[in-house]
């Protein structure tokens, strides 16, 4: 028993080896250090996250004050940038509303001159006279197109530029076109043609056929060829209007240009402005008409312009003109009475009616209109849309029409905008033309005027 006790004894740590006692301790510190690194290991990343939390958060703090300090810099830029936008607005309104009234104060002298001149050249006998007056007008005309030039540009650029798309009849554009460009074709010795068509677009009428009077008046002017041909293309839904000439052509590298202001890369002697095709540019992009030019040096060039199709049969029936030369000047004995502030063009047109055999009567405001209109008969009115004292041509008709108690002819002539008088005398059935008025287009008005009350 006693030999059993000593057995399971445990035996005294003095009494084990020294090595076997290292190994023990080194194994346990192992184990230890073990623990520990894994503990650490385990904490690393959590101290880690930490202190990259606190950069992070550092960081954003820095791009927010830098954001913060760009989006003041923005708001201050967008407030310099408004300021100039609106002092830019200002200075064109201001440039709109100048040119639109020194059209209008040039146009006056302009056009009483023009009827001066074509007075005299109907008395003129003398050759010498006739070619004198015949520079004159030239002169003028050159004067009133640089005007009307300006004038256009100004209505474009503004902002309040107004668009009045309507079906068009294409054939009956292009009798007038014909009607208008003819005597320009018929002094240079060009042969203008028009391709015959029943074709109906969508498009403003005025601005329409102010852009191919332009298109025509600078493929006449420019061409070095006998022919002119104006025509549709027709291409789905769109059909083209082209102006072709045999002119020197136009290379690539000028075709962008040919469109600025005061560009004019013929070196001929014809008189021009070099604004026709900024005004076409300018009226095409308002329509939203696609405008191109297919040329090269030595091809001749084919300006055309895209529209869109109408339908022939919703085209409104447009009043056509259907008197001869003869017809036109058949004015003999008409009582016409004249309304116009404007005492050089008052003389003027009582020299120029006068001539023709009208019986004429001049005045410059309503109160004198109507008591013109009781103590005679009228046949046909003359007047200005612009009178003193905010009166205006409108103003003149509607109450002569009220005092008469009938339908009176009438025709207005301005130096303003035809076209927004025509929108203001919607219901009067009167023609509006602007100074300068050449003599055909004033014969030509007045009769239909009086052949439409017949």
């Amino acid at each position: 028993m006693s030999g059993m006790r000593r057995a399971t004894e445990p035996q005294d740590p003095a009494a084990e080896p020294l090595e076997r006692r290292i190994q023990k301790l080194e194994r346990i510190n192992a184990a230890l250090m073990q623990r520990i690194e894994r503990i650490e290991e385990a904490r690393g990343p959590a101290r880690a996250l930490t202190r990259a939390r606190a950069v992070l958060e550092r960081e954003v703090l820095a791009r927010n004050r830098d954001l913060e300090r760009t989006m003041q810099e923005l708001a201050a830029s967008n407030a310099e940038l408004a300021l100039a936008r609106e002092a830019a607005d200002q200075a064109n309104r201001a440039k709109s509303r100048f040119l639109h009234a020194a059209s209008h104060d040039l146009l006056q002298p302009l056009s009483a001159a023009k009827l001066f001149l074509s007075h005299l050249a109907e008395l003129s006998r003398d050759r010498s006279q006739s070619d004198l007056v015949s520079h004159l007008t030239a002169s003028i005309d050159s004067a009133e197109e640089l005007i009307q030039a300006l004038s256009n540009i100004s209505r474009l650029d503004s902002q309040n530029f107004q668009v009045n798309v309507a079906p068009i009849a294409m054939d009956r554009l292009f009798r007038r076109l014909r009607i208008d460009m003819q005597p320009l074709a018929e002094s240079r010795h060009i042969d203008l043609r028009f391709v015959p068509t029943r074709a109906a677009v969508e498009s403003d009428p005025v601005y329409l056929r102010q852009i191919a009077q332009n298109l025509i008046a600078n493929a006449l002017k420019y061409t070095s060829g006998a022919k002119v041909l104006v025509g549709l293309r027709h291409q789905g839904a769109r059909v083209w209007l082209e102006v072709l000439d045999q002119g020197p052509g136009i290379a690539k590298i000028d075709q962008a240009r040919i469109f600025n202001e005061f560009e004019r890369l013929s070196r001929s002697k014809q008189p021009g402005t070099g604004l026709g095709l900024s005004i076409v540019r300018r009226a095409c992009e308002q329509l939203g008409h696609p405008l191109e030019l297919l040329s090269d040096h030595g091809t001749g060039s084919r300006f055309r312009i895209g529209l869109r199709r109408a339908s022939a049969a919703n085209v409104a029936q447009m009043p056509g003109v259907t008197q001869s030369d003869d017809e036109a000047a058949d004015l003999q004995g008409v009582k016409i009475l004249v309304v116009e502030n404007d005492p050089g063009m008052r003389r003027a047109y009582a020299m120029l009616l006068g001539g023709w055999g009208m019986e004429v009567r001049t005045i410059g405001d309503i109160d004198a209109a109507l008591g013109a209109a009781r103590a005679e008969p009228l046949d046909v009115v003359l007047t200005d849309y612009r009178l003193d004292n905010g009166e205006t041509g409108i103003a003149v008709l509607h109450a002569l029409r009220a005092e008469r108690g009938e339908r009176l002819p009438a025709l207005i002539v301005s130096a303003e905008g035809a076209e927004a008088i025509r929108q203001e005398a919607r219901g009067l059935d009167v023609e509006v033309l602007e100074k300068p008025v050449a003599e055909t287009d004033l014969r030509r008005a007045l009769w239909t005027a009086l052949a439409g009350c017949r």
